[in-house]
Formats: structure tokens, C-alpha cells, sequence
């Protein structure tokens, strides 16, 4: 390091499950972003899932052996940050749930959870950033995901961000903070009622001609874009870390595998 220059912090990239099998550009903008924002990038290798899904569906002892791998490979870094509400909240507010009866435990996943942050909130919070790589001609309107929302409390960061992209016209759709019926597991156990709820959510974001749904979290915009896509529209959706950071080679985001009614 020059002496007289301060020592770039060291973050850790939690890149999630559904960036990493099925949205990559998720990743690579993540990266655009947070070394935009003098952040030195490190993607540890021995990263897997989270442990939601088995979390949700009760199987503690899974999660918590995830867990725990989780917080030894990104041991030594200054942050760990995720392109995604829903694993942020699991890493930063579930992990030290996981741990009860271990006191041991239970204090390293907190000491963990500290220095985790949901990627928008981070650049936005931490970082104080107010000019982003990205640029786009068009509207679009975006969607706050449960987790992001309800349980870290990510509102107006995106929105600020989204204030900064050269060309963007930001316009808010009534229920933007409704569930969009996703919900991992949910979706699965009750389809018909996700598939009410994602109904609702497309109708409000067709109402105001939006060119991209935007959303942080890749599971609620998977489910948005499956519908859309099998009612024919041409409303297009992205990772909203894509358009902040100008990561738009890729088409906008279809449904991986069609499921549930039209």
C-alpha cells in the first residue's frame, strides 16, 4: 500500500444461488459497483448456499452446517455483501437464530452479521455513494422485495441510486411494497395463491408502461418475469444492480422454467 492512501475496505461478494446458476451479469455488475465505490473485491470459492430454503422448510440442522461454512469463508474480510435482500437478511439476522444453545457460535455469527450488507443498502449506507457507472434511456418502476423491505429496511437506497442513472425515469406503481407471491418456498406450497399475488403485482406494473421492472432480489423477479412473459408482454425485468451499473449485454431476465396457471 503507498503511504498518505487509505486501504481499500475488502468485501466479500456473497454471490447467491440464483445469480450464480442463472443471472451471472447479476454478479459481474455487483463487482462493477462496489469497485466503482474503491472497494477491493474478493469472491471466496468455498461460498454455497445460504441455508434459506432449508431454514424455511425447518431442516435447522442443514442450515446451520451452511451457516457455518458460510461464515468461515469470508472470514478476514472487512464486509460481506450480497446482490440480494432475502440471503442479506438470512446471513445477517438468521445466522445467529441458528446458532442458539452455543454460545460460542451464536457470538461469531453475530460478529458475522455485523458486517453483512444487502448490496444497494451498502453502497448507499456505507459507502455514500451518489454517481453510478450505469446509464439508461426509458422508464422503469421498481419493486420492493419482503425481505429487503420488511426486515433490513431498504426503501429510498435504491431510489437514490436509481436518481443517479443518466436517462431514467423512475415511476412508482401503486403496491410497490406488496409481495410479489414468491416468497421460495411459498410459491411452491400454495400456487394458486402466488399466482393471485404475482397477477396483482404485473397488473400494477403494466399500469404505468414501464420499459423494466426492477427489483434487488432475483427470486421475486424471476417469478414477475414468468408471468409477464407467459401473458405476452414485452415489459422486460432486471436486477436493479444491472442498470445501476450499465451490465445490460444480457437480455432482460425470463423465467428459467414456466410453472403455474397463465
Amino acid at each position: 500500500m503507498t503511504e498518505g492512501y487509505a486501504r481499500r475496505p475488502r468485501v466479500g461478494l456473497f454471490v447467491t444461488c440464483l445469480v450464480d446458476l442463472l443471472r451471472p451479469s447479476v454478479g459481474f455488475a455487483a463487482v462493477r459497483l462496489l469497485e466503482a465505490a474503491g472497494c477491493e473485491v474478493v469472491v471466496p470459492r468455498r461460498q454455497t448456499c445460504c441455508g434459506q430454503p432449508a431454514y424455511n422448510s425447518g431442516d435447522e440442522g442443514s442450515a446451520r452446517a451452511l451457516a457455518v461454512q458460510t461464515i468461515e469463508a469470508f472470514d478476514g474480510l472487512d464486509y460481506v455483501v450480497a446482490p440480494s435482500g432475502s440471503c442479506a437478511a438470512m446471513l445477517k439476522l438468521h445466522y445467529p437464530r441458528l446458532m442458539h444453545g452455543d454460545e460460542e457460535a451464536q457470538a461469531r455469527a453475530r460478529s458475522f452479521g455485523e458486517r453483512v450488507h444487502e448490496l444497494v443498502s451498502f453502497l448507499v449506507d456505507v459507502r455514500g455513494v451518489t454517481a453510478v457507472p450505469g446509464s439508461f434511456s426509458g422508464r422503469v418502476t421498481y419493486h420492493d422485495g419482503c425481505s429487503g423491505l420488511r426486515e433490513l429496511k431498504i426503501k429510498q437506497q435504491p431510489r437514490a441510486l436509481l436518481a443517479a442513472v443518466p436517462g431514467l425515469q423512475l415511476v412508482e406503481m401503486h403496491g410497490t411494497d406488496t409481495c410479489c407471491g414468491f416468497g421460495g418456498l411459498f410459491s411452491v406450497k400454495f400456487p394458486d395463491i402466488s399466482n393471485a399475488m404475482v397477477e396483482a403485482k404485473v397488473a400494477n406494473a403494466a399500469a404505468v408502461a414501464p420499459d423494466l421492472v426492477l427489483a434487488g432480489d432475483l427470486g421475486c423477479l424471476m417469478n414477475v418475469a414468468g408471468k409477464l412473459a407467459r401473458q405476452g408482454s414485452a415489459i422486460g425485468c432486471r436486477h436493479v444492480a444491472e442498470v445501476l451499473a450499465g451490465e445490460m449485454t444480457e437480455p432482460p431476465i425470463a423465467h428459467a422454467a414456466e410453472r403455474g396457471a397463465s
